[in-house]
């Protein structure tokens, strides 16, 4: 019988790691936590990935186990471990993708660059901190918190009086300098359980309103220094956690030329989302060869310049499918992928891909098509 992969999570990096393991020769299963989501094409349980009992019995049909995101409590996780089953990334890699504090204290023992940063459970030790960095800094809650949420930049300790009050006993936030960065930047490393590792070309990625909108790959002027340092902190990153599956680490690039470490995701992500079209092994179909510890890809750009432009929210009249005539008819060279998923405003409902040799061209064919999504 075919190897089997389980996915726990429905959403999108779900769906897009179907087609590949499919191409592989491996049958999937998805655990999704409704019907509907965009996974449905494989989901073949719905259920609670926060109960243990509804994931085990899931895991016992499958020879491996990943995640679609990193919201797998550990005591779930650290018993299917127990059970026997091969779950990667595992639980002792994950906890540092899941609590921003634990990924703090864990670079810091690693020697990673990052930001000044402490944890804080009360105001006058957050007003400390503020006060030892020019009245400012950011303020992110330890879990849960993507896509801009969970994050407030303040300049008084007042600011964050609601989110210091509903902090369970022994609980804190986590602040960070404000860092002064040029640009962000995202560094992808796949690595095997065997411990082999390739790491994908640096990127740059622009933000709005703390979503990803816009991926360039390789990031612009970045050859030399900037991708040897990314590559080599990613690497570290990828050994030094033990991450089994695709690593990506978000990086600032300052105004005073150093790279820090953001945030961390052990899944395929956003920032790696180009490489679909524009890379030889791209970062869906290479997840799945490293989690099931098979020889990993070829993570070479296919072109000199490839540009990745999030859809988002979609039109709110029509469906997606409605408008693919028009954009496939306009921008032929351009790859379109979409989610399954409702319209709405802010929401990824998809993304578009373009490579080629001349950035500006690469770049305006990918936003022109993205455009033809939008009211």
């Amino acid at each position: 019988m075919p190897v089997k992969v389980g996915i726990v999570g429905g959403g999108q990096l779900a769906r897009m790691m179907i087609a590949p393991a499919v191409e592989l020769g491996l049958q999937v299963s998805v655990l999704a936590e409704d019907v509907g989501m965009s996974a449905a094409l494989a989901a073949t349980a719905v259920g609670d990935y926060r109960d243990l009992e509804t994931v085990r019995a899931f895991a016992r049909d499958v020879d491996v186990l990943t995640f679609d995101h990193e919201h797998v409590p550990q005591e779930v996780l650290r018993a299917l471990v127990a059970d026997g089953v091969a779950v990667h990334p595992g639980p002792d890699a994950l906890q540092y993708a899941q609590d921003k504090l634990r990924m703090r204290a864990r670079l810091e023992e690693l020697g990673m660059p990052q930001p000044d940063w402490a944890a804080v459970a009360d105001l006058d030790a957050l007003q400390r901190f503020l006060d030892a960095h020019e009245g400012r800094g950011v303020v992110k809650t330890p879990r849960g918190g993507y896509d801009g949420k969970g994050v407030r930049v303040v300049r008084s300790a007042a600011d964050a009086t609601d989110w210091i009050a509903a902090l369970e006993p022994g609980g804190a936030l986590l602040v960070e300098e404000l860092v002064d960065f040029t640009r962000e930047l995202a560094q992808q490393v796949a690595r095997r359980p065997s411990g082999d590792a390739v790491a994908y070309p640096v990127v740059e990625t622009v933000q709005r309103d703390g979503v990803c909108a816009e991926v360039i790959a390789p990031a612009p002027h970045g050859a030399g220094r900037v991708a040897d340092v990314a590559a080599e902190i990613g690497r570290a990153i990828a050994e030094g956690l033990g991450v089994t599956g695709m690593l990506a680490v978000e990086l600032f690039e300052t105004t005073d030329e150093r790279l820090l470490v953001n945030e961390l995701a052990m899944r395929p992500h956003n920032s790696g989302h180009w490489s679909q079209d524009g890379a030889v092994t791209g970062q869906f179909e290479q997840h799945v060869r490293a989690v099931l510890d098979l020889p990993l890809g070829d993570p070479s750009p296919r072109a000199r310049w490839s540009a990745m432009v999030n859809i988002l929210g979609g039109p709110a009249a029509d469906s997606l499918e409605s408008r693919f005539p028009a954009v496939l008819a306009a921008h032929p060279a351009a790859k379109v992928h979409t989610y399954g998923k409702a319209p709405r405003p802010g929401r990824k409902v998809g993304h578009v891909n373009v490579s080629g040799d001349e950035l500006d061209a690469v770049v305006y064919e990918a936003r022109a098509a993205a455009a033809f999504f939008e009211d």
